[in-house]
């Protein structure tokens, strides 16, 4: 699989990360997930302190520890569980940081995070004392580089102009083109590279497509228009993708994505999407079309 850099730094992404989120608490069966996607040529893998209380960090770092110098490991923070584990609370305070991210280092079972991602933010937050600790943690040698996962663009901005973020993750598809308009040019011209998920959609660009439409829409769309673009888009790019090959190909064809990360809750998952971005490149006139049948949407909060 082909590898792109990841903005500023030396590390270099597979197109496809595995997004660990998906893989339950079966360790066993997570085990098959990350070695098929190791098989695929995937390096990136992707989890967070949030994602099952901590346990998903513990079962990636039991499943990459013999490849461990072989594989980039991405994890977040800035999220706290309460005491009754039913809801979490925002802290991107330095001290929460600091401490979470030795807790993140004993979960995964390794001495560094190769990009550590403030997980969210608001201009309401302490920014620079949020900076200050991830550059702490950098100078200190716990992390390798850091990132934000964000969808705003205000916050998106504070960050690509104060800080050393190398990445910025965030939602993007051909359903969701928020970020196409300022953020994507944005991040390329500051050489930030961008991180994706949400690429087919909740699963609409997908053989399932209709399955998967929300009763209530999506985003700016609703029920009605899904129904009829997904069906015009399958059969207007039948000739050379499948849905969910265009979904991918569409994503990587703008220079500011380094890697999109997908969930997989088994091996043939993981390899479909795979296969799905070894598939031929988008011609200019499949964008066009895609963007002609589809919503230029943008972000009308956060500004």
């Amino acid at each position: 699989m082909e590898k792109r850099q990841l903005g500023s730094s030396g590390l270099f992404v597979s197109e496809i990360g595995l997004g660990c989120m998906s893989l339950g608490t079966n360790s066993a069966k997570a085990q098959a997930v990350v070695e098929a996607a190791l098989e695929e040529g995937i390096n990136y893998f992707d989890t967070a302190d949030l994602y099952d209380f901590g346990e998903n960090e513990k079962i990636v770092g039991q499943a990459l520890r013999t490849v461990r110098d072989q594989v980039v490991i991405a994890t977040k923070a800035g999220n706290r569980w309460t005491e009754t584990r039913d809801s979490w609370t925002w802290d991107p305070s330095k001290k929460h940081i600091k401490e979470a991210v030795k807790q993140s280092l004993k979960r995964l079972n390794t001495d560094y995070i190769d990009l550590y991602q403030l997980h969210g933010g608001t201009l309401e937050d302490p920014i620079d004392e949020t900076i200050e600790a991830f550059e702490e943690l950098t100078a200190e040698g716990f992390i390798k580089h850091y990132g934000i996962s964000s969808i705003r663009p205000n916050v998106i901005r504070a960050y690509a102009q104060n800080s050393n973020i190398v990445s910025v993750m965030m939602q993007y598809s051909m359903l969701d083109r928020r970020p196409e308009e300022e953020v994507l040019p944005f991040l390329d011209e500051k050489g930030i590279s961008v991180v994706t998920r949400g690429t087919v959609a909740k699963g609409m660009l997908s053989d399932r497509l209709l399955e998967k439409v929300p009763s209530n829409g999506y985003l700016d769309y609703s029920y009605g228009e899904l129904t009829k673009i997904l069906p015009l888009l399958k059969e207007k790019l039948a000739s050379s993708h499948t849905l969910t090959e265009a979904a991918i190909q569409y994503n990587l064809a703008d220079p500011a994505i380094a890697s999109i990360v997908v969930g997989a809750s088994s091996p043939e998952q993981i390899k479909e999407t795979a296969r799905a971005a070894s598939a031929n490149p988008l011609s200019a006139e499949e964008i066009h079309l895609i963007k002609t049948l589809t919503k230029a949407n943008s972000y009308d909060q956060h500004r």
